[in-house]
């Protein structure tokens, strides 16, 4: 496999944060997220073999490797008795829970995934046919189409497994609520990008 020169330190560090948390997990004994983890190595996997047909911008790479990361985190790290993911950043809802950690991730992670999917349909769409009110459309709801993944994988995971952290309805909802503000910010970082 053939790997750019430029890639080298993103597949050094990304293999070295991996294997910390796998065997940070394996000795917890937390499936859940020894599974993240393979999602993340097979999704990292086939970034890297499309690469030389892609050509990914660095920066799309680095935000993937940091929301998995902040993910993995998410995951495994407990600050004073209670799991990363569950943590308060700002309190502005007592009856919803917001501002926590999880929706951080959600934020970033999905407008990374935004801009990655402007990466995969930008080839296909014609210069300046569609204008950026179209394609802005088109990119953000393929963006919210992989939040919308990631809830049925969740989802999967709570049937598959008997205790997992994902949440409830409202928990859902308010994952698919931060995924569109990143997938927003991705479009507005995109238009300041394409000046």
């Amino acid at each position: 496999m053939f790997i750019r020169k430029k890639l080298w330190p993103l597949v050094i560090v990304n293999a070295a944060v991996l294997s910390l948390f796998t065997g940070f997990f394996i000795q917890q004994h937390n499936n859940e997220f020894l599974i993240y983890v393979g999602v993340v190595i097979f999704f990292f996997i086939v970034l890297l073999l499309s690469d030389k047909k892609v050509t990914y911008p660095l920066d799309v790479l680095w935000g993937l490797s940091i929301w998995a990361f902040m993910h993995v985190a998410g995951g495994g790290i407990f600050l004073n008795g209670v799991k990363l993911y569950e943590t308060m950043l700002v309190t502005f809802s007592e009856s919803y829970n917001i501002f926590r950690y999880d929706q951080l991730v959600h934020i970033i992670g999905f407008g990374v995934a935004t801009y990655l999917m402007y990466v995969l349909l930008k080839p296909l769409l014609k210069e300046g046919k569609l204008g950026w009110v179209r394609l802005g459309i088109v990119v953000v709801m393929a963006g919210l189409g992989v939040g919308a993944f990631n809830e049925i994988v969740e989802f999967t995971l709570t049937v598959i497994l008997p205790e997992t952290g994902v949440g409830g309805y409202i928990n859902t909802s308010l994952d698919l609520v931060a995924d569109a503000i990143g997938a927003l910010l991705a479009l507005w970082y995109i238009k300041i990008r394409n000046k």
